[in-house]
């Protein structure tokens, strides 16, 4: 436990130093100075990201076969799967309404005037194939090797379903010896996550303090209103997370909220939730999750379950019509914010993935395209909200579904103290 604490001093401390370092330079340094020290301190992020990403697809692989293959008939692998899709697309329409309820309460894009532009503004970025056609052959992958390769999170998924539901199908007599060497790779992976973790602090350092030499604060003061009824809204979601986890978990849910705490924080800091996967589900097998239940669930959530991009899409799309004094009927919203949440569904790790949606989604409601131009300057301090809450939201999810199936491994207050 002390060791989880010093992580999350560390962490606290080197974002600070990161936004003070980040300011000084922006203030008193030359152009071509901010420019060098963005582009070559986030060397130290770039190199944590990638060893995250290095272990992902073999942590991913080994505990999701694993824990389907434990979970034995079908019938239960469909029910906790069933039971988990309820709540994913439950929480995505609960987030969804807070982020409505906050960006209509606050108005924060009203009074801007925009003329909407005469013709299409490029914004860089690649809104092609956001389609159900092709989302759902992107979720068929032509080789296990190649989405290993890319970090194919819901391809990994879908053959590790498979796969495991195979095994599973010829019982333990044969799968027993697969069953034991795969569990052995995945608490190795998880053993090496705890060395990579060590790298974070100084990976967060540099994240932050590359945009705030690039930026500077006052980039926050500017859209000041905007930040603060986003994150007002994230608040107030994971209140809403945490009040429904509380209904099944007791009191034991502000417990696995101090749990997740170190992943949340790094997913905060880093922008990145899949930056936090191998602790969250390390925390949660700490908290008294069924490894087999947590496996199975954990990565299903990182594809349907971000609430936070939810609230997000929600509140950005609502903001860019405001901003343009378009006035949308009841029905264009709700099949507008039907239309985020269907193609949201599967893009965890796209770049700037809630973005895409956007660019994607909004020009069939008549709402310029040009106005993501907006936000893309403050992307990085929205997406920190996002990836922090969708961490929080799949980490709760889990939970829940283990209480509800009876998975709880351990009692109250009997969990090993050590990471």
């Amino acid at each position: 436990m002390a060791s989880a604490n010093r992580l999350t001093l560390f962490i606290v401390i080197f974002m600070l130093a990161g936004i003070l370092s980040g300011a000084a330079i922006h203030e008193y340094a030359s152009a071509d100075t901010i420019a060098t020290w963005a582009d070559n301190i986030t060397l130290f992020t770039d190199i944590f990201l990638r060893l995250i990403k290095m272990v992902i697809a073999p942590l991913v692989f080994s505990t999701l076969t694993v824990g389907i293959m434990k979970l034995g008939e079908t019938s239960t692998i469909g029910r906790v799967g069933g039971k988990a899709m309820v709540w994913f697309i439950s929480s995505s329409v609960l987030s969804i309404l807070v982020g409505l309820f906050i960006v209509t309460l606050e108005q924060p894009g009203s009074g801007l005037n925009l003329a909407i532009p005469q013709a299409s503004v490029d914004t860089g970025l690649a809104v092609g194939g956001m389609t159900l056609k092709g989302f759902l052959s992107h979720t068929i992958p032509t080789s296990i090797a190649g989405a290993m390769a890319n970090n194919e999170i819901l391809q990994i998924v879908v053959f590790s379903m498979f796969f495991g539901i195979g095994g599973a199908s010829l019982g333990q007599k044969f799968n027993a010896p697969l069953v034991a060497a795969l569990d052995v790779v995945s608490h190795i992976m998880l053993k090496v996550t705890g060395y990579v973790m060590y790298v974070a602090p100084l990976a967060i350092f540099a994240a932050i303090s590359s945009v705030i030499a690039t930026q500077g604060l006052g980039i926050l003061l500017n859209y000041a209103s905007f930040i603060g009824g986003y994150y007002v809204a994230i608040f107030l979601t994971c209140i809403v997370l945490l009040a429904v986890g509380y209904m099944v978990l007791k009191k034991e849910v502000f417990r696995l909220l101090s749990m997740l705490k170190d992943p949340v924080l790094v997913a905060f800091t880093t922008s990145s939730s899949e930056a936090a996967y191998p602790k969250t589900l390390e925390q949660l097998e700490r908290f008294g999750c069924s490894r087999n239940i947590a496996s199975f669930v954990l990565p299903i959530g990182y594809s349907f379950n971000l609430v936070g991009s939810m609230v997000y899409c929600s509140f950005a799309s609502m903001f860019i019509a405001q901003a343009y004094n378009i006035h949308l009927s009841f029905s264009e919203v709700a099949i507008l914010m039907l239309t985020l949440m269907l193609a949201s569904k599967g893009i965890a790790g796209v770049p700037r993935s809630s973005l895409v949606v956007l660019a994607a989604t909004i020009p069939s409601f008549n709402i310029p395209v040009a106005g993501i131009l907006l936000l893309m300057g403050i992307d990085h301090f929205l997406d920190m909200g996002r990836s922090a809450i969708n961490v929080l939201g799949n980490g709760i999810a889990t939970a829940m579904l283990s209480q509800n199936e009876g998975a709880r491994e351990v009692e109250s207050g009997l969990v090993e103290q050590e990471v």
